[in-house]
C-alpha cells in the first residue's frame, strides 16, 4: 500500500474529511522530515511506513477532538514540539488555527520555519525557547509524550489564557499522574480514549483547564 492510499485510509478510519492539499501537505511534511532527519536527528524513526502511522496518524487523531472543543481556531502553542508534532499536523488540518510550535533545541525549531515556508502555512511557526519563557494567552497549550501532566502544566500556566485549556496526549490513562496534579494549578475535565489506525498502542488525551480560585 503506498504511502498515499495509507494516509486516506488513516484519515478516512479517524472520520476526518481532508482535502486533496491537505493531504499532499501532509505528505510533503513527512517527506521534508525524511529527509532533513538524515541530518537533524528529529526523530528516532527513519522509516516513512513508520513515522505515517507513529507521527501522522497519531497526531491526526487529535484533530477531531481539537475541533469539537476548540473549533479548529484561535491560538496553540505545542510544547516541547520536536519536529512539530503534533503542532505541523494540526496548522495542515486547521488552517484557522494559528499554531507556535515550541522547543528548546534550536534545530527541530528551525526545521518547522522551514516547514511552514515550503508548505505555505503562515500561521505556523516555530518557537526556540523554554516554555518557562513564554507568557503569552493562548486558548490551547498542548504537549505529545512531553513530561509529566504536574511538569507541564506548572511550567506552562503562564502561556494559557485564563479561559484557555490544556490537551495533553499520553499513551494509557495516566491515573497516578492525575492524582500528582499539584492542587490549584489545573483541573481535568476529561480523558479522551484515541484509536489510532495502523498503531496497537493505547492512546488518550486528557484535557484540563485552570482551576477556578477557591477550589
Amino acid at each position: 500500500m503506498s504511502l498515499d492510499v495509507e494516509l486516506r485510509a488513516g484519515a478516512q478510519a479517524l472520520g476526518l474529511a481532508l482535502d486533496d492539499g491537505q493531504l499532499r501537505q501532509l505528505l510533503d511534511y513527512l517527506a521534508l522530515l525524511a529527509k532533513w532527519n538524515k541530518v537533524y536527528n528529529l526523530t528516532a524513526l527513519r522509516d516513512e511506513r513508520q513515522m505515517l502511522s507513529h507521527h501522522l496518524l497519531d497526531s491526526l487523531a487529535v484533530v477531531a477532538p481539537l475541533r469539537r472543543q476548540q473549533g479548529g481556531a484561535g491560538r496553540l502553542l505545542d510544547v516541547g514540539s520536536g519536529a512539530g508534532l503534533p503542532g505541523v499536523v494540526l496548522a495542515i488540518c486547521c488552517p484557522a488555527l494559528h499554531v507556535d510550535c515550541l522547543d528548546a533545541v534550536a534545530k527541530k525549531a528551525a526545521f518547522v520555519q522551514q516547514v511552514a515556508v515550503a508548505l505555505g502555512l503562515p500561521r505556523l511557526r516555530g518557537l526556540h525557547a523554554r516554555v518557562e519563557t513564554v507568557a503569552d494567552g493562548y486558548d490551547v497549550v498542548s504537549a505529545r509524550a512531553f513530561s509529566s501532566l504536574a511538569d507541564f502544566v506548572q511550567g506552562s500556566r503562564q502561556a494559557l489564557a485564563p479561559d484557555g485549556v490544556w490537551l495533553a496526549m499520553k499513551g494509557r490513562h495516566p491515573a497516578d499522574e492525575i492524582a500528582a496534579l499539584p492542587p490549584g494549578v489545573a483541573q481535568v475535565f476529561h480523558v479522551e480514549q484515541l484509536t489510532v489506525p495502523g498503531l496497537d498502542a493505547e492512546r488518550c488525551i486528557v484535557w484540563m483547564r485552570r482551576e477556578p480560585p477557591g477550589h
